[in-house]
């Protein structure tokens, strides 16, 4: 297993803190006690608290939700139908268990109603990034006559806001050692009942 820089170790330390006391409430001197630094030292990784968070974002910027749909070809992705709604739904899914994930979401939902510029990366990258990418490969769906025609960025955000709501939901009953058997067959029912109430049935020849 590779062994995490100081700079890994602040970061990680950093994440579970603000997760756990909020960023406002968590202190350099916190962080740098549960790292095992001298507050100075600390320093010499980051210019000061608010450039860990900024780092943490950007992390949570790039992780597997949000690049879904990176370097790869909307005609390709368009062609997979079915299969392409359900690995997006995975996905978010498997997210909801990942314990770095599952912080770095706390964070973002604590902090958002505090700090407009995760408001606005929440906005443009975690959501709109995703909804514009997902509405091309519908409208080459539509085109291909393989789902109904429709507005293809109302349908994509009808498809992508339950996924997460729903890992949200798994992430809250974690939270409060919940059961989450229900909420984890909601990503499976979702993408079924969605793609039955928009693919074109084909007429078979016999």
């Amino acid at each position: 297993m590779k062994k995490q820089t100081t700079k890994e170790k602040i970061l990680d330390k950093s994440l579970k803190l603000f997760a756990k006391n909020g960023f406002a409430d968590t202190s350099v001197r916190d962080i740098a006690k549960a790292v095992g630094l001298q507050q100075g030292a600390l320093y010499n990784h980051f210019k000061n608290k608010d450039d860990i968070l900024e780092t943490l974002i950007d992390e949570l910027m790039s992780s597997a939700i949000v690049t879904i749909f990176e370097d790869k070809d909307p005609a390709e992705l368009s062609e997979r139908g079915k299969s392409l709604l359900s690995n997006i739904a995975m996905t978010f899914k498997l997210l909801s268990f990942d314990g770095k994930n599952e912080a770095l979401f706390k964070l973002l939902m604590q902090e958002m109603y505090k700090n407009a510029k995760i408001r606005d990366l929440y906005h443009e990258y975690f959501y709109q990034h995703n909804v514009k990418k997902l509405s091309a490969v519908l409208f080459l769906m539509m085109q291909n006559d393989r789902i109904k025609s429709s507005d293809p960025l109302m349908l994509a955000n009808e498809f992508l806001a339950p996924l997460f709501f729903y890992q949200s939901q798994v992430v809250l009953l974690k939270i409060d050692a919940k059961s989450t058997s229900s909420a984890v067959t909601l990503f499976e029912k979702h993408v079924d009942f969605f793609w039955g109430n928009i693919k074109i049935e084909k007429d078979t020849l016999f």
